[in-house]
């Protein structure tokens, strides 16, 4: 699974920053691995360098081999935790995704 990250102008990813996302996405998406070819995620903040509530979003969207692909969206106080409920939302749309797959 590659995993490629994109910012906006507010917001710049700095190495350590990358490498702990890529690590939480890592262990959060791991049976999922197999399936996954390509993790976009898309990092911003909605009200630039104002102060708001929820308004640093993380969209994921999972690249799934042989599919179309799974898009999420979360939208809280810190990228970090943007991230932690992105995942667990791409975690759910995943099992019904490979659950209907499962079905046929």
């Amino acid at each position: 699974m590659t995993i490629q990250f994109n910012t906006d102008k507010n917001l710049t990813v700095h190495e350590a920053f990358n490498s702990k996302l890529t690590d939480m996405l890592n262990k959060g998406l791991d049976r999922f691995r197999d399936n996954i070819s390509r993790l976009e995620v898309h990092l911003s903040d909605e009200n630039g360098q104002k102060n708001g509530l929820n308004d640093k979003r993380c969209l994921l969207e999972a690249r799934v081999q042989g599919r179309t692909p799974v898009a999420v969206t979360a939208d809280e106080q810190t990228h970090e935790l943007a991230v932690k409920a992105a995942i667990l939302k791409l975690k759910n749309s995943l099992d019904t995704v490979f659950g209907r797959m499962q079905d046929r």
